[in-house]
């Protein structure tokens, strides 16, 4: 791409450092200001970017851990997930594409207001997002095979969720109760009004057992 006056400007892919990246990366309107409003950008694809979110929540550029939260809080200003369920890096000008082993956040907080049909759960994130599940952040559950355990995921923005951090999730699970949903009693977790299901409330039984 070329600049106002002339020269070309480096593209994401042809940054070779963290550094570079940071300079390219908040040309993009609003980042390091919050989420940048990727959703309405439709720039063309440029190729992958040796970038990496590891299941703990950390990014890794070209092999190497980024330890600069305020560079990883950039990056992640500008992140999209999108319908082929990739992750991309996108600016008004350019879409590269990343790999996330699991989910791009961790939700490493949550705090409990009210109860009841008032109940509102609310989490922060490891990049600083603090996010309100309801009807429209849902929670939802997914088995764990390996260990036979749930792995929790909030919906932050967009097609992007957190994984809620273990213990997190202890806490999490300890505002659930016994809630009729369909003709069927499960255990589940309320906030703003939304019912999140967690598994059947036999299951939980016999699991307690």
């Amino acid at each position: 791409m070329t600049g106002p006056l002339g020269h070309r400007e480096e593209s994401l892919t042809d940054a070779t450092e963290a550094r570079g990246l940071e300079a390219l990366i908040s040309r993009a309107a609003r980042a390091g200001k919050g989420a940048a409003p990727v959703e309405r950008w439709n720039p063309d694809f440029c190729g992958d970017l040796d970038l990496e979110i590891k299941a703990d929540g950390t990014w890794f550029y070209l092999g190497t851990p980024i330890g600069r939260m305020p560079l990883v809080q950039l990056f992640s200003s500008v992140l999209r997930k999108d319908a082929d369920g990739r992750t991309y890096l996108v600016t008004p000008v350019e879409k590269v594409g990343i790999r996330v082993a699991d989910a791009p956040f961790i939700a490493v907080e949550m705090d409990v207001a009210g109860s009841g049909e008032a109940q509102t759960i609310t989490f922060r994130t490891n990049v600083g997002d603090v996010v309100e599940a309801g009807p429209e952040r849902s929670l939802r559950f997914v088995d764990e095979n390996e260990t036979g355990g749930l792995k929790p995921y909030v919906l932050v923005r967009g097609r992007l969720e957190a994984l809620v951090a273990r213990p997190v999730m202890y806490e999490l699970v300890g505002h659930g109760e016994e809630i009729e949903i369909g003709g069927k009693t499960m255990f589940a977790v309320r906030s703003k009004g939304a019912v999140f299901p967690i598994m059947p409330a036999d299951q939980l039984k016999r699991l307690s057992v």
